[in-house]
């Protein structure tokens, strides 16, 4: 199935698995986090395994390290408590590639640092900032050599192109070619490629095992108690080291109220499998002694909590009302939804002319949640998406309402038909004036909404990651308290921190893929080191 199938697929229903977030009453937001469990009986160990390596987590981060370590000639094993594979979204960037160079793209190192960390209000570690800038192409073109025949990459081209903040070419989508050998797609694949190499070079996946904390000699970690899909404890002891790679916190309410409160605003919570992201890794990672970078972490708020699109058009809060320059990029507009009286979802408001509008207006403005998610660089909008077919499902199921009048549009969203006449009436005016007094947004993105028959498509915030966690250096190593080292004990992916301020940096979508490979592969090689 291809991402752009994939869209439309979604588009009958709601877009993805939506598990409401927990209310957590007050009493609920102790910090319970901070205490470590009773040490498992030595008499209820009914093994120890020992490994060079030792990986908690198997999404991308954590097969990823498997992977390296095995080319290194270490051994590992992983362990995950789910039952399949984890992983996410379909994106995943680099700081220049093959596939960039090839498009005619080279992109300016640093301008691009002066920029993340603009985006990103300068709290970042630089050292771990120009890792990633300097060591996300190799960490890429590594994945495309372990994928080799078997897969293809193209180089996205749904890119948000305003006039202050401008997302970087930089984002690649990697298929399976048909009747290969691997059968997955997006994220889901990078793992799949990262296990089937992890395998061939020895290491152990076990899956249903649940990492409860970790054992140290001295200073040094050297083992993980788990509980395995036998419901029994065994002891995982790595010679050389413990990875964690367990994810974010974003399933944990507590977690979130102490390091990221913004996170429990959303309605919706768009990761899957729901709770399985709730900062185990975090906490085992400081109950061993490693140091939390300072709250408040950042955060990616997708609008994916019912419809995949909301444009570039007249957006109306819940009460009818406009509430924003729509001429902007997701993460921005998820946060102005939140801050409505009634901040569960937003409708996106436009009338016949919206399919012609788009193809024409895409390129000023773009971006995700405009573009397909399979856009590809250098084609135009209407080259390969559905888009048409997604909003004629989104009419069949409810996200979109379209009617003939503008009385009937405001019946359909439950919103007053006073305040949307009069707030269509007064954008169509600024459009053909071709000013906006009200928000500002560009002339050329402003359109007309007197076309019938009127569209209001529905489209809201859910969170989907928190990127924040352990102090780690260059090396992976997670530090402490003193920003010393904690010896054995690595982190890589989101339960690492020092990369991310304020929001996620949409910049250049898919960073955080692109991260993971990248730490992965500094962690593989410091093991080898040790």
């Amino acid at each position: 199935m291809s991402e752009r199938d994939f869209e439309l697929e979604m588009s009958a229903g709601p877009p993805i698995r939506i598990d409401s977030v927990q209310n957590a009453s007050a009493e609920k937001y102790a910090r319970t986090w901070e205490n470590p469990p009773e040490p498992v009986a030595e008499s209820a160990i009914v093994e120890t395994v020992t490994q060079d390596v030792v990986i908690v987590g198997g999404g991308i981060a954590g097969l990823s390290t498997a992977a390296r370590c095995g080319q290194l000639g270490l051994s590992a094993i992983v362990l995950e408590k789910y039952k399949g594979i984890v992983a996410h979204g379909a994106h995943i960037a680099s700081v220049g590639s093959k596939l960039q160079r090839a498009n005619g793209i080279d992109i300016d190192k640093q301008q691009f640092a002066r920029d993340w960390l603009r985006i990103c209000g300068s709290r970042v570690n630089e050292d771990l900032m120009w890792l990633y800038i300097n060591k996300s192409e190799e960490a890429f073109e590594w994945l495309l050599e372990l994928g080799g025949d078997e897969i293809e990459p193209v180089l996205f081209g749904g890119n948000y192109r305003g006039p202050d903040f401008t997302e970087y070419a930089g984002t690649h989508f990697v298929s399976a070619k048909p009747d290969g050998k691997y059968k997955l797609r997006g994220a889901a694949l990078i793992c799949e490629i990262m296990e089937d190499v992890a395998t061939t070079n020895g290491a152990v996946i076990r899956r249903l095992t649940n990492a409860e904390y970790l054992e140290k000699d001295g200073e040094r970690v050297v083992a993980v108690v788990a509980k395995c899909e036998d419901g029994q404890y065994r002891r995982f002891r790595g010679t050389r080291g413990v990875v964690l790679a367990t994810g974010d916190i974003g399933s944990n309410p507590e977690m979130l109220r102490e390091f990221c409160p913004i996170g429990l605003l959303p309605k919706r919570n768009g990761y899957y499998p729901a709770g399985l992201n709730s900062g185990d890794g975090h906490k085992m990672g400081y109950w061993a002694g490693g140091e939390f970078e300072t709250a408040s972490w950042a955060l990616s708020l997708h609008l994916i909590a019912y419809s995949l699109y909301s444009f570039f058009f007249l957006h109306v809060n819940m009460e009818g009302n406009r509430f924003m320059n729509e001429d902007t990029w997701v993460q921005a507009k998820a946060i102005r939804i939140l801050m409505q009286k009634r901040n569960d979802w937003a409708w996106s408001v436009f009338d016949s002319k919206w399919y012609d509008e788009v193809a024409a207006l895409a390129r000023y403005g773009g971006g995700q949640f405009t573009d397909s998610l399979g856009a590809v660089y250098g084609e135009e909008w209407t080259a390969h998406n559905n888009v048409r077919e997604m909003i004629e499902n989104y009419v069949k199921n409810g996200l979109c309402i379209r009617a003939d009048t503008l009385e009937e549009l405001a019946a359909g969203m439950g919103v007053p038909a006073e305040n949307l006449t009069a707030t269509v009436e007064r954008y169509t005016e600024f459009a053909k004036r071709g000013k906006d007094e009200d928000y500002g947004k560009r002339s050329v993105l402003l359109t007309t909404v007197d076309k019938p028959p009127y569209y209001a498509l529905k489209f809201g915030p859910a969170l989907l990651n928190v990127f924040g966690g352990l102090h780690v250096d260059t090396r992976t190593r997670v530090l402490n308290a003193e920003k010393e080292p904690v010896p054995g004990l690595y982190a890589v992916g989101n339960v690492s921190g020092g990369l991310y301020g304020v929001d996620y940096p949409l910049l250049l979508s898919g960073n955080s893929h692109g991260r993971a490979l990248t730490w992965a592969r500094a962690a593989a090689e410091s093991l080898a080191g040790e």
